[in-house]
């Protein structure tokens, strides 16, 4: 299986966790993906009373000088771990 098909099939696994992770796990795998698919961070941070959107950009942010492949790695490690702890539908 190709990384980007083992990336993919990690992606659909998140979709389906049988409860909703922490917000620290959110945050670590939507910056893991956005990192992935768009590379770094491309967009300005959100404004001050987005406090969601600039946790958001923040994480991703954190991410920036990683590889595409080696976010895929990491969003595969992280979603496995996700899986094994909460499960899936």
């Amino acid at each position: 299986m190709s990384l980007d098909e083992k990336f993919n099939k990690a992606a659909e696994n998140v979709k389906n966790l049988k409860s909703k992770p922490s917000d620290n796990d959110l945050l670590e795998i939507y910056a893991l993906f956005k990192q992935a698919t768009v590379g770094d961070v491309n967009t300005d941070r959100p404004g001050l009373l987005d406090l969601k959107g600039k946790a958001k950009w923040d994480a991703w942010n954190a991410k920036k000088g990683v590889s595409q492949d080696q976010a895929k790695e990491q969003y595969i490690v992280k979603a496995d771990s996700l899986v094994s702890s909460l499960g899936i539908n």
